[in-house]
């Protein structure tokens, strides 16, 4: 029983340090989520992790809920959580619970649905928190930026590029951390006087690939579907218009720019569907990790004067393949596009392991606490000899 509880509870371990992990390189919270700050005391103490449950589960929060948003001016412009306060017309207003003012009491606009990104769970209207999850994954993030930015500074590179790459070394080094730590926990923790004839600590070769290959897919799909929407904007044709683009003589055409972010650190190919007289310049694009870039969406009145509603719609797809590939398998459906994403990834990760372990079955075993580091370390470099 000690033994599977230390399985189980590495198991976790690892997964929310990597759900953790993945969602900041991908700029979206997938599952897990923390809080930076103690804007949000006394629900989330700074340093608290949090379940976030992806808006396109949820749909529209709703005034109580607190929720994690695309920030326009709070924290740089950076992903902040919040709870709804308010429901106007105009959008969300927000605030922390520990703050006495409104986030729109300050130079933040009212919220709208399309920068919401994620709800917290709160099973009987309270959130469900993990308690210094966020301090440790902090802590691993600074500790490698500021290594990375005497790095820079060594080596010539400018300090404004230490930020991106230090929070591309969080990912690899506290998924290294993970793998290590799984490998030093799931073996037997004593030394055995005893031999047995079962196979203890043996995994079988493709119920482990699969096990992984399902955890990439399900990440994978969720950081492509999770931003992806149908935004909708408002158009009013009528006799007199103004120089407001949305607003029209009939037959008129007017021009609005859409900002298309990918706050990842994944390149991303972003094709758009539009509708309702509404059309995109360019059909698609491409966002290296990190960047934006600009759409221009052109409306074409109707002949009759009214309120009209057109639309467009975002599908994303991490760029694996050719963009015009991508696009093209999107012309056949969306489905299409993201299970070859899938499986490219899952060809490169199978690939990758028979390469590395061959096809046997895995046996994962541990020395125990008496052997040195060193002495574990040699047995592993051996096998490279």
């Amino acid at each position: 029983m000690r033994s599977v509880a230390a399985r189980v509870t590495a198991g976790a371990l690892v997964l929310a340090v990597t759900l953790l992990v993945v969602g900041q390189l991908l700029g979206q919270p997938i599952l897990l989520g923390y809080v930076a700050t103690g804007s949000m005391e006394p629900t989330m103490d700074a340093g608290d992790g949090f379940v976030a449950i992806p808006d396109a589960v949820t749909g529209s929060p709703s005034e109580g809920d607190v929720v994690v948003f695309d920030a326009e001016e709070l924290h740089g412009g950076e992903l902040t959580t919040h709870r709804i306060v308010e429901e106007t017309p105009e959008g969300y207003v927000t605030a922390g619970d520990a703050n006495p003012f409104t986030d729109q009491g300050g130079d933040e606009p009212p919220v709208s649905d399309d920068q919401i990104v994620a709800v917290a769970w709160q099973p009987g209207g309270e959130v469900v928190t993990i308690p210094y999850l966020g301090t440790a994954i902090m802590g691993v993030q600074g500790a490698l930026e500021s290594a990375y930015g005497t790095a820079a500074s060594v080596i010539g590179v400018s300090p404004a590029d230490s930020h991106g790459m230090g929070s591309a070394l969080v990912g690899l080094g506290v998924a290294l951390f993970g793998v290590g730590l799984l490998l030093d926990r799931v073996g037997v923790t004593r030394r055995e006087t005893a031999r047995s004839t079962s196979r203890e600590n043996v995994y079988a070769f493709w119920g482990t690939v699969a096990l992984v290959v399902f955890v990439i897919v399900a990440l994978a799909t969720a950081a492509m579907v999770a931003p992806a929407g149908t935004y909708e904007y408002e158009v009013a044709v009528t006799e007199s218009p103004t120089d407001d683009p949305q607003i029209l003589a009939p037959g008129e055409t007017g021009e609005l720019t859409r900002e298309v972010e990918n706050a990842g650190y994944a390149p991303v190919v972003v094709v758009h569907e539009t509708g309702g007289g509404l059309e995109a310049e360019p059909g698609s694009q491409t966002l290296g990790p990190r960047s934006e870039s600009a759409t221009t969406l052109s409306v074409s009145a109707p002949q009759e004067t009214g309120e009209y509603t057109s639309h467009v719609g975002e599908y994303r797809y991490l760029t694996v393949l050719p963009p015009s590939l991508l696009v093209w398998l999107h012309g056949i459906h969306p489905l299409a596009a993201i299970a070859a994403v899938d499986l490219v990834l899952v060809s490169a990760v199978v690939g990758t392991v028979i390469l590395l372990f061959g096809r046997g079955d895995f046996r994962i075993r541990s020395p125990g606490d008496h052997v040195p580091l060193s002495t574990r370390l040699r047995r592993r470099l051996r096998r490279w000899r």
